[in-house]
Order: C-alpha cells, then sequence, then structure tokens
C-alpha cells in the first residue's frame, strides 16, 4: 500500500506492505497523523506553533516548550558545536537575499551577505532543561528545523509503525528516508541515488533490508549560476556564501534524524573536514559526488552488513 501527500511543505511517499490493504491504509493515515502533529510543534511557519512562539520572543524572554521539542533543539545545537557552527538551526534568520526561483539578476554585495546573518548563530540560543525553555538572546534571531525535521518524522513513522507491528514500509520525505524490513517478495528494498550532472539517471542502487535510513543532500535542483560559477541553495551559515566543492551527499545509518543532521553538515564542511567528520559515528556511511563529478564512497556496505552489532549514537536518543 502507497500512498503520498504534502507534510511539512514536502512530499512524503509512504509504503506499507501488508496483504490487508485497508488495515494498510488505517496505518497510513496514521502516520500522515503522527508527522502532522510533529509539524504542528515545530513548523516556523505556522504561527501557532511552539517554534513559532520560541522565534516572536527572541529577545525578550525564554517560552517554555514540550520536552520532545526540547530534545530535537537540544542534538540540533550538539551538531552546531560538533561542526563549529557549519550546521546551524538559528539560520532560519538569515534575510533572504539569495533567491533561487529564477528571479535573481546579479550577485548580493559582500556587504549585504555580511549583513544577512547579523542575526544567525547557535551560541545565542539558550535552552533550560530544568524549566524546558528555549531562549534566543537576539531580536530577530529565528530557529527552523530544515536541515532536521523531516528526518526526525520520518523516523518517528517508522517507530509508530513498528510498534504497531508493521514489519515492512518505507517513509520516504523528500529524499529523506526511513525503511524497515523488506518488499513484499522477500527482496531488499532497492533505493536510487540520482546523478546530480544527468537529470533522471540512477548514479548507485542501494539494496537496503531491517531497518535503515537514506539521507541525501543535494545542491542540484535549486541554484543560481554567475559569471559562469554556480551557487547552491545549501547556505553557510558562518558566512552567508552557499555552500560549494560538493554536489551531493548520501547519508546511510540507523536513525534518519542523525543521517539529516550528518549529511546537512558534509555539505558545508566540504570533502576533506566531511570525511573526518562522519569518522565521528561510526554507524554511519556516505556517499559523496564532487562538483568534479568525483564519487567517494565510505565503507557503506560494510555498515548495511554489520549495523545490527552497532550500538545508537548519541545524537539518536
Amino acid at each position: 500500500m502507497h500512498k503520498d501527500t504534502l507534510l511539512m511543505g514536502s512530499r512524503f511517499d509512504i509504503t506499507i506492505v501488508d496483504k490487508d490493504s485497508a488495515f494498510a491504509e488505517k496505518n497510513i493515515e496514521k502516520v500522515i497523523s503522527e508527522i502532522s502533529r510533529i509539524e504542528n510543534l515545530i513548523s516556523e511557519w505556522r504561527p501557532d506553533t511552539q517554534i513559532s512562539e520560541v522565534n516572536r520572543n527572541a529577545g525578550i524572554r525564554p517560552v517554555k516548550v514540550d520536552k520532545e521539542v526540547f530534545e530535537l533543539t537540544k542534538r540540533a545545537l550538539y551538531f552546531s558545536k560538533m561542526t563549529d557552527g557549519a550546521f546551524d538551526i538559528s539560520i532560519a534568520a538569515m534575510d533572504r537575499i539569495w533567491k533561487f526561483d529564477g528571479s535573481m539578476a546579479e550577485m548580493p554585495s559582500v556587504e549585504a551577505i555580511k549583513k544577512s546573518i547579523e542575526k544567525v548563530g547557535y551560541q545565542n540560543i539558550e535552552l533550560d532543561s530544568i524549566h524546558s525553555t528555549i531562549f534566543l538572546k537576539l531580536p530577530g534571531m529565528k530557529i527552523g528545523f530544515g536541515a532536521t525535521g523531516k528526518g526526525y518524522a520520518a523516523e518517528k513513522g517508522k517507530q509508530l509503525m513498528l510498534s504497531l507491528g508493521i514489519n515492512s514500509g518505507i517513509v520516504n520525505a523528500s529524499g529523506d528516508m526511513a525503511v524497515w524490513g523488506t518488499q513484499s517478495d522477500g527482496k531488499p528494498w532497492k533505493i536510487g541515488i540520482a546523478s546530480p550532472f544527468k537529470s533522471g539517471e540512477i548514479l548507485k542502487f542501494l539494496s537496503l533490508k531491517d531497518s535503515t535510513s537514506v539521507v541525501t543532500s543535494g545542491d542540484y535542483q535549486r541554484f543560481v549560476e554567475f559569471d559562469g560559477k554556480y551557487y547552491s541553495h545549501i547556505i553557510n551559515p558562518k558566512t552567508g556564501f552557499p555552500a560549494n566543492g560538493l554536489r551531493s551527499v548520501t547519508v546511510i545509518g540507523p536513525n534518519a534524524e542523525t543521517a539529516n543532521g550528518i549529511s546537512t553538515s558534509i555539505m558545508v564542511l566540504g570533502k576533506e573536514k566531511g570525511l573526518k567528520f562522519i569518522k565521528k559515528f561510526p554507524d554511519y556511511s556516505c556517499l559523496l559526488i564532487t562538483d568534479k563529478d568525483n564519487v567517494i564512497c565510505t565503507d557503506i556496505q560494510n555498515i548495511l552488513k554489520h549495523k545490527n552489532r552497532h550500538k545508537k549514537t548519541k545524537t539518536s536518543k
């Protein structure tokens, strides 16, 4: 049973393997309800969410949030500290001076780029675990979960289905995928990694079974070009300039939220720093495609073969 729908501003494709189609459809609706619940907690675009309340009170007062929202924020800050700000949920406050809808006629000035990130800086996010509050110290600051929210939602959907005894399926949040079990014929799921250089071409297929997550971050769908130079929609929070050097990063591991954070971090860190970074996560592996069309793989097959013996990483708790 398969259904696609629009959630969290993105396309979600949900597949459940069950001989009883009515039962499968009912459980797909439960996944959709769970993802909608998460969206109603963390969306910075909906005015009535807890994150919107946090953003409205930037520079004014701490805001009490549910433990779930607090812990999601805490895990995001963990990535920020590990990457020295290459990953930063406060990039939501960046002025939208880069346009990737075809409307940009010229490059933003260096001064405009510097000004655009004045309110960006994870160091100004204050968490109080005793009172479960989030405080943004600077007026005008904002946080958002564009980098980990869909991965978190996909993971929660998968965990919900496992708790209900659904042994096989996929929750695909626009490329952030939580996979478990096998296809109806018992064969592994086949997940294609798209080429960032040739539209519609699959560069590599991964065969997945049991419980695995696959997340891809790429810069090849939204970008601009000036004077022959390519600028992607993935922005370095520390500089305000688009990240460069990598066209696509696919991360494979046990938790979609964590894989999401790793892939976004590597896109900004670049090849050399990114390959060093992923070594901090022994349960995870990656495939990088550079802007020179070079493909670099860490030990993907070994991770898939032996992942069940690994313990959870710190960020998957």
